[in-house]
């Protein structure tokens, strides 16, 4: 009967045990955790145990909250209130869909999220976008804002941009793209936001008068350190702006119509800090590189697809910015730039340690001068030269001595050259090769198996699977694609259940047998599953 009875009292204890736990739990979910909860609350134990985390000072469950990923954060988040309230005011980086209907939700969120100061807006094409009552609104709620990107934003007005600039005065980084305010709304962020130090705008669709308004300088010019334009029909605008900061350390211009020699020689004499420039598909001559040559501190030039460009130009920076560092030029086919700039280069700037050379055409001569004078040289890519060969590679191997990453493209090397990178460059960390048509599969392998510890990624334009870990972009850079077959089509809603499971399957498969029996074998398993799905 003893017995009975103490078994009979087991299921008692536990069923009041689970009930306490389970009011437990529940009044964790609904109770505001935070400094009011008395302490006979934070006593509560758990299975057991005390709780700790009752215990845990605010600030350090935000150190916390702040090293998980966002994902987790928000699963924190549904924690219990307190958790929630805390992850909101911790959080300092907001990213929002700026769609018309968020007006309405400004005031819930910003009412959680009341510590943001890096927010960005984006809206899709199709849709909506915030307008001014929504921009103003968030510049009232987030003063404190640092940081601010908008994309697609299309209903923006130049009245918008004007409230929000004088609402949040301590903006430090700005970043437009797709967006219809104009010269006016520009202006009124460079005269209010004292503190800006980034500005990039791309395609600002407000500005389209050649007679438009000009913008800057403004309160921002003495604290502006990066200028980005990009895709502007009227880039030229910008020119008082750039001109007038005289703290200007980086400027970067892509794709901007208009002359810009005349902006330049006009910079020459105001900025002189500039250490990084960058022009793509820019119309600039030599003219404007002569006064880029008084950035006496510059270390990074890109000069890509600019056809006025020439090998003068390119040398007299070379001979006055002495501390160039990294150097892409891509010269799209137009031979102006060769050996006779490069040689300035490697003769003047000792400290290069990244050329990118594309579309232009090196040889032997300038090549060997490169690698014996820049001794710092570790990335090396030369794409789409008529002149680099085995005898060019060989050069570099028996020269390059510190270099650690290659890039060869479209050039016409063989085995032989892989031969003789494989017997130098010491130092040499990864190889990438990219239809080469002279370089081979076997060639490859030889070179693998003589230098083991040198990652090399090989695209000769023949089908073949590589591992995405091998190369920086994966199986994307290389570009290699099968095409449908009529099987694949009709199943490619069921193949893409199983995408990441099969890509992996494939990638490893494809080092382990030949490249056309891969190829053949699983266009037939997709045939095969497709059909028996089918049916």
């Amino acid at each position: 009967m003893g017995q009975s009875s103490s078994t009979a009292g087991i299921p008692c204890r536990r069923e009041s045990n689970q009930s306490r736990r389970s009011k437990i739990k529940s009044t964790a979910l609904v109770s505001p955790m935070i400094a009011e909860e008395t302490e006979e609350f934070r006593q509560v134990i758990i299975d057991g145990s005390p709780d700790y985390i009752s215990d845990i000072p605010d600030e350090c469950l935000a150190s916390i909250f702040q090293s998980l990923s966002s994902g987790d954060r928000k699963k924190c988040s549904l924690v219990c209130r307190r958790w929630l309230h805390v992850e909101g005011q911790s959080r300092h980086r907001l990213s929002l869909n700026a769609q018309s209907d968020l007006l309405h939700m400004i005031p819930s969120l910003f009412s959680r999220f009341d510590s943001v100061t890096k927010l960005a807006l984006r809206c899709d094409r199709k849709s909506m976008s915030i307008g001014d009552d929504a921009i103003i609104l968030i510049s009232q709620r987030c003063r404190n804002l640092t940081r601010l990107k908008l994309r697609a934003c299309r209903n923006l007005s130049d009245a918008g941009m004007e409230a929000f600039a004088k609402n949040c005065v301590g903006l430090k980084k700005l970043s437009c793209g797709s967006c219809n305010f104009g010269a006016k709304g520009m202006n009124a962020v460079l005269d209010n936001c004292s503190a800006l130090e980034e500005l990039s705008v791309k395609r600002l669709r407000g500005i389209t008068d050649a007679a438009a308004e000009s913008i800057g300088p403004g309160v921002a010019a003495s604290s502006l350190k990066t200028i980005c334009l990009k895709e502007l029909y009227i880039g030229q605008c910008f020119g008082p702006l750039i001109t007038g900061s005289k703290n200007l350390r980086t400027l970067k211009l892509f794709k901007c119509s208009g002359d810009w020699d005349k902006l330049f020689e006009l910079l020459a004499g105001r900025v002189t800090s500039m250490v990084e420039v960058h022009l793509e598909k820019l119309q600039i001559s030599d003219s404007g590189l002569f006064a880029i040559s008084n950035c006496l501190d510059l270390e990074i030039l890109h000069l890509v697809k600019t056809p006025d460009c020439t090998n003068v130009g390119l040398a007299s920076v070379a001979e006055r910015c002495k501390l160039l560092r990294k150097l892409h030029i891509d010269g799209w086919k137009a031979n102006r730039i060769g050996d006779e700039g490069l040689i300035a280069v490697a003769k003047c700037c000792p400290n290069i340690q990244e050329l990118v050379l594309i579309g232009v055409n090196p040889t032997k001569t300038s090549l060997e001068i490169l690698a014996s004078n820049c001794q710092s040289l570790e990335r090396l890519a030369l794409c789409g030269s008529d002149t680099v060969g085995d005898a060019e590679i060989s050069c570099i191997a028996a020269k390059c001595i510190a270099l650690k990453k290659l890039c060869i493209k479209s050039c016409p090397v063989s085995d032989h050259g892989m031969e003789a990178l494989a017997g130098g460059c010491p130092n040499l960390v990864k190889v990438k090769i990219k239809k080469c048509k002279g370089v081979t599969s076997d060639g490859a392998e030889w070179f693998r198996s003589s230098r083991g510890s040198v990652a090399l990624n090989l695209d000769n334009g023949e089908p073949e699977f590589h591992d995405a870990s091998a190369s920086d972009g994966g199986a994307q850079d290389n570009g290699m694609e099968f095409p449908p077959m009529p099987s694949q089509v009709a199943a490619s809603n069921i193949a893409s259940r199983r995408t990441g499971r099969s890509t992996s399957f494939r990638s490893r498969l494809g080092l382990l047998t030949g490249r056309s029996l891969v190829a053949c074998t699983l266009r037939r398993w997709a045939s095969g599953n497709s059909n028996s799905r089918n049916s």
